[in-house]
């Protein structure tokens, strides 16, 4: 199982775009208009962005607003055996918002399905060609196939091949700076989802059955600030991470979301980066705002931490971008980089972790929540 793309439900897709472009030196892909709905797609190396927004209030996208903010609706999956994963679906009593459909959008053709999980939050699931898969899009009943092939010529979705320049107010010296720096991130490293007081179990449980999801890491936190209860879920295939928060205090961030979001969703996803110092500062520059983090952590860091494996001009430049770190001694060459974006939308609910894991560095930056 691997995340084909994620898909967002927005006001205005357009307008999102422009955002994953000009702030985060996405490429715009693809977009296409259905009778309710309009979708567009960006991208970065394998990482896939579906951005719909709504045409009339038929559309699902309008239908998901009334309820919550924008944010992630979708996260689709490709998956070895559909028939095999949704018969485990149904015996489990999930939702079926569609059952399993044959595609003919390759020589071999597709199959695809969709459930809901939990709250809002529904999978795509797509049995094909990985390498393919992330421009299968599901919107309502219908999967459309971005960029259309000509099989599709007739159907109810027009489709067009879209570049920065047609999509985006840049400057000609930005332009290059973000077509340049497109690769900023090598993969999706994790996607948490939060859920409400008494239902971790419940999710986790539901991840494992249906999905075949297991259990990797638990840890339990709780501050003057905060408090929640996590458990990492992985696949054992592919190695997709899904952290699952609930709250553990009333004032917790992960009740606050909920609040705003009206009902669980997912909270961030961290993108992988093999150089985070060098992409921070580069995204900066293109105008992306990060949680500030004041100068006093990195006297601490020294202080807590006199054997970090940094050299001090390391450091230093770590400091400079503000980035946060988690070390543990018994992994003394093994070092996690992190930093979190402001939230994307007005709504302080959805957000970005940029992440780097040197030497092969576990766990989620435990040692950094606040």
């Amino acid at each position: 199982m691997k995340i084909a793309h994620i898909h967002f439900y927005v006001e205005d897709a357009n307008a999102t775009r422009d955002w994953f472009v000009n702030h985060m030196g996405f490429q715009s892909l693809a977009s296409g208009t259905s009778r309710h709905t309009h979708t567009t797609v960006v991208k970065s190396g394998t990482i896939y962005m579906v951005l719909s927004s709504p045409l009339t209030s038929e559309s699902p996208v309008a239908q998901f607003l009334r309820l919550h903010p924008p944010g992630v609706a979708d996260v689709a999956f490709v998956v070895s055996d559909l028939e095999g994963v949704m018969k485990k679906a149904v015996a489990k009593g999930v939702k079926v918002w569609h059952s399993v459909e044959q595609q003919p959008l390759a020589q071999e053709g597709w199959k695809w399905a969709k459930i809901a999980a939990w709250g809002s939050l529904s999978h795509t699931l797509i049995e094909g060609s990985f390498a393919d898969a992330p421009m299968l899009v599901s919107v309502g009943d219908r999967l459309y196939n971005l960029p259309l092939l000509p099989k599709f010529s007739n159907s109810d979705i027009t489709t067009e091949i879209v570049t920065p320049t047609q999509s985006c107010e840049l400057s000609a010296k930005d332009l290059r700076f973000a077509i340049a720096n497109s690769g900023f991130f090598s993969g999706i490293d994790h996607v948490v989802l939060n859920v409400g007081t008494g239902e971790l179990e419940q999710a986790l449980t539901w991840y494992e059955d249906v999905l075949g999801f297991r259990r990797k890491q638990a840890f339990k936190i709780q501050t003057d600030r905060s408090g929640l209860h996590s458990q990492v879920m992985i696949h054992p295939d592919s190695g997709v991470q899904l952290p699952i928060n609930e709250p553990a205090s009333t004032n917790s961030q992960i009740q606050e979301f909920l609040d705003v979001n009206q009902g669980p969703g997912v909270q961030h996803i961290a993108l992988h980066t093999p150089r985070i110092v060098q992409a921070i500062a580069q995204l900066r520059h293109l105008g992306l705002s990060f949680l500030p983090i004041p100068q006093s952590y990195y006297t601490q860091l020294q202080l807590n931490h006199p054997n970090l494996p940094l050299l001090v001009a390391e450091l230093e430049e770590i400091a400079a971008q503000q980035i946060l770190v988690d070390w543990r001694k018994e992994s003394a060459q093994a070092l996690l980089l992190q930093t979190f974006t402001q939230p994307i939308f007005k709504e302080p609910t959805f957000f970005f972790e940029l992440i780097e894991r040197r030497q092969e560095a576990q766990g989620f930056g435990e040692g950094n929540f606040r």
